[in-house]
């Protein structure tokens, strides 16, 4: 390859790989999506996970009791994945003034942070997985989009030294209180 191709290549893979979706992107966007008012009571969702190569490996259905003093929640998810396992997450959130999110869970590093602009949310953590008996940090970049009033999607993006190593699609919908995971799975 000839040193103009080198150089060409290498400025558009820079420039494409410089590129990404700020929550302003959704400003004018509907329907608005309000962490508050979709996370509200018990409500189930389905999702898939799938390595750096799109392949599928694990899926799964996570229920979820929410409740809110104000504007302070507890989001309690139990997790049951295809292969018997299950895990639990409680996330204390707080939604401040200005809109913005923080929240805290026992498999969080620190706190993670969040806002929304139109039908989109995004949320930004450091969270700990055990793989192996070892466990590791991860980069979790987690944006939900508002499809109506009763359905959501969330892409969830786990990064470790900034490459994406899995990618998380989760499907909620409140329109009908169906059976919970653990009858499911």
């Amino acid at each position: 390859m000839t040193a103009l191709k080198v150089l060409a290549l290498s400025t558009s893979l820079a420039a494409v790989s410089g590129c990404s979706t700020s929550i302003d992107d959704y400003r004018d966007t509907t329907p608005t999506f309000s962490l508050k008012s979709y996370f509200d009571g018990e409500l189930t969702a389905w999702g898939i996970v799938q390595d750096y190569s799109g392949k599928l490996t694990r899926r799964f259905c996570v229920d979820i009791i929410a409740t809110w003093q104000g504007n302070s929640g507890q989001l309690h998810e139990s997790f049951y994945f295809n292969d018997g396992t299950r895990q639990t997450r409680i996330w204390n959130v707080n939604i401040a003034p200005d809109k913005s999110v923080t929240g805290t869970a026992g498999d969080v590093v620190g706190q993670a942070t969040g806002q929304s602009q139109g039908s989109a949310f995004n949320w930004q953590y450091t969270l700990t997985v055990p793989i192996d008996g070892t466990e590791y940090d991860f980069a979790i970049d987690d944006w939900m989009y508002a499809l109506d009033d009763k359905r959501m999607m969330n892409r969830s993006y786990m990064k470790k030294f900034g490459v994406t190593v899995a990618e998380f699609s989760i499907f909620f919908d409140k329109g009908a209180r169906l059976p919970s995971c653990e009858s499911q799975m």
